[in-house]
């Protein structure tokens, strides 16, 4: 994990925010499997924005399949293993809060979630605030 000092505050609804980290990152760990790797990264992204980055070394995503990952029930899974719903509503909650998600993948080596959201105009908080 990777936090820059002094970010910005973003308004929004805490519990969705952590749903949509919680849903990448458990997508994460199915994709890499065991002595995978797993990034996350905050920053600031211009002068008006947050980019979280959620990144792991696993299958990756290819490149015909990676314009459909948002559509509802949409899944790489096996059946049993996923409801195709977890990235539709991560999509969903992203731009309710005026944000975006976006993917970049390369099969064999990583795949990037990228996630970038408004920032309140207030003080920054510091790296220790939850």
């Amino acid at each position: 994990v990777e936090v820059e000092s002094d970010l910005p505050r973003i308004q929004g609804d805490r519990q969705q925010l952590k749903q949509v980290i919680l849903n990448l990152v458990l997508n994460s760990l199915d994709a890499v499997g065991d002595g995978g790797r797993i990034e996350i990264r905050l920053k600031r992204h211009e002068a008006a924005f947050l980019r979280v980055e959620v990144e792991d070394n696993g299958a990756g995503i290819p490149a015909d399949l990676l314009p459909h990952i948002f559509d509802p029930f949409f899944t790489t899974k096996p059946v049993g293993k996923g409801t195709g719903l977890g990235l539709s509503v991560s999509h969903g909650i992203i731009t309710k809060h005026g944000g975006r998600i976006e993917a970049e993948s390369v099969p064999g080596q990583k795949t990037v979630f990228t996630i970038t959201l408004p920032c309140e105009a207030s003080p920054t908080i510091q790296n220790d605030v939850p």
